[in-house]
């Protein structure tokens, strides 16, 4: 009995575009112009630069967090001081609503540490 199923192989000579990058601009972005995807590329590359800014100061406010947990523990208080995250929610909340409260409380859990 013969397979009528094709042998998988690999192309001879791929050009590094496709391997590298096998989308183009347009289906990268979602956009159906050239103009638009150039437009939505720049600004994606923007929030690249902002989300690494954002990661850089969670880490930064990470390492501060510790600082505060460690001289209250020293000094035979607590880790965490509740009345302190609260007001944290709350002025996360009163800036950006709803998700802010979400967003707040995942940063005060990265800045709690470990138990």
């Amino acid at each position: 009995m013969t397979s009528t199923a094709p042998a998988a192989t690999a192309p001879a000579d791929t050009d590094a575009r496709s391997v590298t990058d096998p989308q183009s601009p347009e289906e990268r972005t979602g956009a159906r112009t050239q103009e638009a995807a150039a437009l939505i590329a720049q600004a994606q590359s923007r929030i690249d630069t902002l989300d690494d800014r954002i990661i850089g100061l969670v880490q930064e406010r990470m390492a501060v967090s510790a600082v505060i947990q460690e001289a209250r523990i020293t000094s035979g208080g607590r880790r965490v001081n509740l009345s302190r995250e609260m007001e944290i929610l709350g002025q996360y909340r009163d800036a950006l609503g709803k998700p802010g409260t979400s967003l707040a409380m995942t940063l005060l859990e990265l800045c709690r540490g470990r138990v």
